[in-house]
């Protein structure tokens, strides 16, 4: 994790979970940086390691009730797998908002993180019969990756989630129908570059339905952009590196995310 990501932890925190906070902090800053808010709903969650739970699953989300601008790493929840608080945080969890991420982090192994959002143009998408077009440089980049989930109402029943986690499988990217975006990851920046990249495709797609019919990537060349995309692969630092610009970017506009 980049320097500026590493204040001081409080006293009696494990610095893991400081850092862990720090960096979610800073996503939901980045997120209302991107205009990726919606009010004081949609969650973005991340799992506590090992080093601070002891291997009991403990999760970071956003309180309920503030804006994205207003998170900061203190102030942000500490929950089980059941929603439930385990900190003396005032502030409630919305039980809405962690039936789908629970599902996620409980049922795939490397759901470290998950991100969920109503953008206006990942929501037309997620609207469209079609759904994702492969016509444009990002959808390539997400061929073969994108999961569909069919609208079931608000998300608030437990029950939904043997069906969400089918439609996902292994998909890190999906669609959830009449309802917007969601992504995974192992890691923090992978989950966010690759919800980066569906927006962009959904973004570039919604743009492009006013101008008539689109040029369709063939398969074979999809194939080999998502072979060739340097944002899956460690090696190229996974999202890591865009994500801590974005991160030095928040630093010179306002860092009370760190407190």
């Amino acid at each position: 994790m980049n320097a500026i990501l590493q204040p001081a932890a409080p006293p009696a925190m494990h610095p893991d979970e400081w850092q862990a906070r720090v960096q979610l902090a800073a996503c939901y800053r980045v997120f209302d940086l991107l205009g990726w808010t919606e009010m004081i709903y949609n969650h973005i969650t991340v799992r506590l390691p090992d080093s601070v739970t002891g291997g009991e699953k403990h999760f970071l989300i956003n309180p309920f009730g503030l804006h994205y601008s207003e998170v900061t790493a203190s102030n942000l929840l500490k929950i089980d797998v059941q929603g439930r608080k385990l900190d003396d945080n005032p502030w409630p969890v919305n039980p809405a908002g962690f039936t789908v991420h629970s599902a996620i982090h409980e049922g795939i192994p490397d759901a470290h993180c998950v991100m969920h959002t109503h953008t206006t143009s990942g929501l037309a998408v997620a609207c469209t019969q079609g759904g994702l077009a492969q016509n444009n440089f990002y959808s390539a980049q997400l061929h073969g990756l994108v999961a569909y989930h069919d609208f079931e109402g608000i998300t608030i029943h437990s029950d939904e989630a043997p069906r969400l986690l089918k439609n996902i499988g292994d998909k890190p990217a999906v669609i959830l129908r009449n309802h917007g975006l969601l992504a995974w990851g192992r890691t923090l920046p992978l989950a966010f570059v690759r919800l980066w990249t569906l927006q962009r495709a959904c973004d570039v797609q919604v743009a492009q339905a006013a101008l008539g019919p689109a040029i369709p990537v063939p398969e074979k060349v999809a194939a080999q952009t998502v072979a060739d995309s340097f944002q899956w692969d460690q090696k190229f630092g996974a999202g890591q590196d865009v994500f801590d610009a974005l991160v030095r970017r928040i630093d010179r506009i306002d860092p009370s995310y760190k407190h």
